[in-house]
């Protein structure tokens, strides 16, 4: 495939630069497309993804997954755990590298479990998961014993390996499935305060200073997780920390009564959305991360009380951070590159690579779940209008998707 690139914005050396033409030789793909006043900025990574296989099929497979992906710009994803068998021994992690191998269209970085089934009773087998995994995390549930994240800190040290913690406190949930904010109140929902996510960051804090592991903080959602992540990395602390594009874009004011609002963590407040923002801004918040997690249509079906947590973002990512952030003015293009490539494959120590994907970004369109590559329709920005509309993923030379 030949693709002649003409007056482009193409990100080169940390900044965006007037191309005024170029050609590009690819496997597969047409066989010659011309693209006009587009941008070409590195591939995407995103490091918090639910594939759900094996175990959960109905609900997505690696192939559907990794084709959302790829539809999204992205060519590198790293797989949460929480999958039946849980990868928390050598034989469960091949099930899922087999099928890798086997279907996955970009490449798929699999995470190991922390414990045992996800039950925070026992270790994993860290010694074993080690070479296999890209790091280890529990996520969709937190750690809830001090010394059972201090044992897991020590076995990723041990191994050079990140802990990415999902941090909820079980025991201060109540039940709730909503922000306990006014949305809650005013129609009597019951609601997950704040602290359940940064009282578990502050414990675990203390636990990196103490054992020296490298930590990563999943979908932060609050303004004090900000704070105490800002604190923690002026004092030197080996963390970084991800957030969505739900909670820079969204906040419980924009709630319905629509499970395609409800993900885990819930939607805050306004002015935690604004302290996502600066977090961002100020380099608190190292990566935007997409949480993609597809459920059936039965399962997002069921209101917003009794619905299951969490929403699909792989196809929707860069469109609404473009339109939202950058064609705003909140940030630059360069810094959504940086969030979106540059600093989850330098995190999680990806080699460089010369995956690219191009965007049109000159004409608004529809966000239409029925285009979806997944197999997961649940999603906030369902009839939105944005820019930023993918034509061409390039994985290792070869195109991954292009735009009919």
């Amino acid at each position: 495939m030949r693709v002649v690139i003409k007056n482009c914005l193409e990100y080169t050396s940390g900044t965006f630069k007037k191309t005024d033409e170029r050609q590009i030789e690819i496997l597969g793909g047409s066989a010659s497309v011309s693209i006009f006043n587009g941008i070409v900025v590195p591939a995407f990574c995103d490091v918090h993804v639910h594939l759900r296989e094996p175990g959960f099929f109905y609900k997505e497979t690696i192939k559907t997954g990794t084709e959302a992906a790829a539809a999204g710009g992205y060519t590198d994803v790293f797989s949460m755990p929480n999958l039946n068998p849980v990868p928390d021994s050598v034989e469960n992690i091949k099930q899922q590298l087999d099928i890798i191998d086997k279907d996955a269209v970009v490449r798929v970085h699999p995470y190991a479990a922390i414990t045992v089934g996800q039950k925070g009773e026992q270790l994993a087998d860290f010694d074993g998961l080690a070479p296999l995994c890209a790091a280890f995390s529990d996520d969709g549930r937190g750690v809830q014993s001090e010394d059972m994240m201090r044992q897991a800190m020590l076995k990723a040290k041990e191994h050079g390996k990140i802990i990415a913690a999902h941090c909820e406190d079980n025991s201060l949930l109540f039940g709730g499935y909503i922000h306990d904010g006014e949305y809650a109140k005013a129609h009597s929902h019951k609601g997950i305060c704040s602290e359940s996510e940064w009282g578990p960051i502050k414990r675990d804090i203390e636990l990196i200073k103490e054992t020296g592991c490298k930590y990563h903080v999943c979908h932060v959602s609050t303004k004090e997780s900000v704070e105490l992540i800002r604190k923690a990395k002026a004092e030197g602390v080996d963390i970084t920390c991800e957030t969505g594009p739900h909670y820079l874009v969204l906040d419980d004011s924009c709630l319905q009564e629509d499970a395609r609002f409800k993900m885990n963590p819930p939607l805050r407040s306004r002015e935690d959305r604004e302290a996502l923002i600066e977090g961002i801004k100020d380099g608190t918040i190292d990566m935007i991360a997409t949480d993609h997690a597809p459920h059936s249509a039965e399962e997002k079906g069921r209101g917003l009380e009794k619905s299951l947590m969490g929403v699909v973002g792989l196809e929707t990512a860069f469109p609404i951070m473009y339109t939202h952030l950058v064609k705003t003015g909140v940030i630059t293009l360069e810094k959504l590159v940086e969030l979106m490539s540059i600093n989850p494959r330098k995190r999680f120590g990806l080699l460089e690579t010369e995956d690219f994907c191009i965007f049109d970004v000159s004409e608004e369109y529809e966000i239409d779940p029925k285009n979806f590559k997944t197999m997961g329709r649940s999603t906030p920005f369902k009839g939105d209008k944005v820019y930023g509309k993918c034509l061409l993923t390039v994985c290792d030379g070869k195109v991954v998707y292009e735009a009919k």
